[in-house]
């Protein structure tokens, strides 16, 4: 048996029609990659004994939908940005850091598969920065005075969202936090208002494919200044007894501020699964709180 295949040309998918209460999706600019169809006309013919070959065999269409993702992580050489990084190239995502600090001192193999581009995201030149990419995904945040904290949790979110949304980038996914709870006038601080501001504006700009991940303390090994702080050896411990206890601690959550001891802490592999998880899953978007961003990472770490 031997097998002919004759290539046509690529087509690009039509814009999904609507489908009422189900998402519908902004459409992606002409000068991103798109999901492309690839038609092969494929040919068998026959030559066993006794048999002649028949030239007039039927074509078998084969259809292959393929999807290059290409991601900007903004805050890509901290410790949750690092993670990110590095789950998005096992999964074979082609990742952009975008941070002030370029590119990280330690070394890894992954390492060296990231584009790291040193930048402020307040003078970033998004048009380098941007093109080609699917999703866009912000660790920018900290603290501070007020103005700092209300800085560079808000309004540098704030830049980067419209910044994507300008580009036309479908997709964008912002590391929040958890509220723990707390009383109004705590929720307050710059930290927490820059926070919602910037939650706010992603779901706002975009309604049905914008992301937010509400974790609470997150930990795993985390370098500064040269020197790698062992969080997980406080953080896995305290998740695995504060969640086999959660039944028995909800009647407390009502109590103000009773997150701040009671909510599990998140590892940041959780974390950065579930950004990978949000950038192939077109049906991911909205808020998502502890639980949801640890039942997201399951589905896609191995």
């Amino acid at each position: 048996m031997t097998t002919s295949f004759r290539a046509f040309p690529a087509v690009t998918a039509p814009p999904l029609p609507s489908l009422g209460p189900t998402a519908s999706f902004p459409a992606r600019s002409p000068s991103l990659p798109q999901r492309r169809l690839c038609k092969f006309g494929v040919k068998c013919s026959y030559a066993e004994a006794g048999i002649s070959d028949d030239s007039r065999s039927a074509t078998i269409d084969v259809v292959a939908d393929v999807r290059n993702e290409r991601i900007v992580v903004l805050g890509g050489s901290g410790f949750v940005g690092s993670a990110i990084c590095k789950a998005a190239v096992s999964k074979g995502i082609e990742v952009i850091s975008l941070s002030r600090s370029g590119r990280p001192t330690y070394s890894g193999s992954w390492v060296d598969q990231v584009n790291w581009v040193p930048g402020d995201v307040f003078y970033a030149n998004w048009d380098e920065v941007l093109v080609g990419a699917t999703a866009v995904v912000s660790t920018l945040g900290g603290f501070g005075s007020e103005e700092q904290m209300k800085r560079i949790n808000g309004e540098a979110n704030v830049v980067a969202v419209n910044a994507a949304k300008d580009f036309g980038i479908p997709k964008f996914i912002l590391i929040s936090v958890h509220d723990y709870n707390l009383p109004s006038f705590l929720l307050s601080s710059g930290y927490f208002t820059g926070k919602r501001k910037a939650e706010s504006e992603v779901l706002s700009k975009y309604p049905n494919s914008g992301v937010v991940l509400r974790p609470g303390f997150i930990y795993g090994k985390r370098r500064v200044d040269g020197f790698e702080l062992p969080l997980d050896l406080v953080g896995e411990p305290l998740e695995r007894i504060l969640s086999a206890v959660e039944n028995f601690t909800k009647p407390l959550n009502a109590i103000p501020a009773s997150d701040l001891i009671l909510v599990p802490p998140v590892s940041v592999d959780d974390v950065a699964y579930a950004v990978v998880n949000a950038v192939r899953d077109d049906d991911f978007f909205g808020v998502f709180t502890i639980e949801q961003i640890k039942e997201a990472a399951a589905k896609v770490k191995v």
